[in-house]
């Protein structure tokens, strides 16, 4: 079977639908997939739920998604970089269901693995537990959270070979290893495709299995907030 595709469009042929559930990995601004993402914009597919940790910012990342109104709702748990996202949401533009972090990469996580949900003690008594089941377990509150099955994953890695099998670096294996796995399709952009089995199999972070379709590719590698100490004068 096919996995290695020319661009993004072309690995996204087919796949995509208005009113879709997306999931896309990343954090912050790292490890986004940002290729897709600009394919996604160009594709003019609306109406999209997406499930990621925040919203890129104004103009980068999922950010882009927001300008165009092409995102119905978003599964996020933190949007405080995107000025765009919290106009649209207090305006009530723009749906928002709130996760705490690890219950959000929970819900991905427990996707990928077939569980249909799971009992968490995280939110019980807030806002987050409005609406949700609530179970007694040895004297402690849990509420049911329910797991995320993606119509489609986004997501970026650092390296992979032809068969799909991924390698991601530093924080950008955060989300993008559980976002992968609870998709129906996975499509991945990577720095680089290396021959197979040139990877250390004790180093693959996620298994070829889970992959669909493989990109490679240049990426911008933004940074949220450039902080410097201000030089001494000489």
């Amino acid at each position: 079977m096919k996995k290695v595709y020319d661009n993004a469009t072309e690995a996204l042929d087919g796949l995509l639908h208005d009113g879709m559930l997306i999931a896309a990995g990343g954090f912050g601004l790292c490890g986004i997939p940002e290729l897709l993402i600009s394919a996604i914009r160009d594709s003019g597919v609306k109406d999209l739920t997406v499930a990621s940790n925040n919203a890129g910012v104004d103009d980068f990342g999922l950010g882009l998604l927001l300008e165009t109104k092409q995102v119905k709702k978003m599964m996020s748990s933190y949007v405080g970089e995107n000025a765009e996202f919290m106009r649209q949401f207090l305006s009530e533009e723009l749906e928002l269901e709130f996760n705490p972090q690890g219950t959000l990469a929970e819900r991905m996580r427990a996707g990928g693995a077939g569980i249909a949900g799971f009992y968490t003690k995280t939110g019980y008594g807030t806002q987050i537990a409005e609406g949700k089941e609530v179970k007694v377990f040895d004297g402690e509150h849990y509420i049911l959270e329910r797991g995320i099955f993606a119509d489609l994953s986004i997501v970026k890695a650092w390296k992979a070979d032809d068969t799909g099998n991924l390698v991601f670096r530093k924080t950008a294996r955060n989300f993008n290893p559980a976002a992968a796995m609870c998709g129906k399709v996975c499509v991945v952009e990577v720095e680089e495709i290396v021959p197979r089995g040139s990877l250390d199999p004790d180093c693959i972070h996620l298994p070829g299995v889970y992959v669909h379709r493989l990109i490679e590719g240049q990426h911008e590698k933004r940074i949220e907030k450039v902080t410097t100490r201000q030089r001494e004068e000489a």
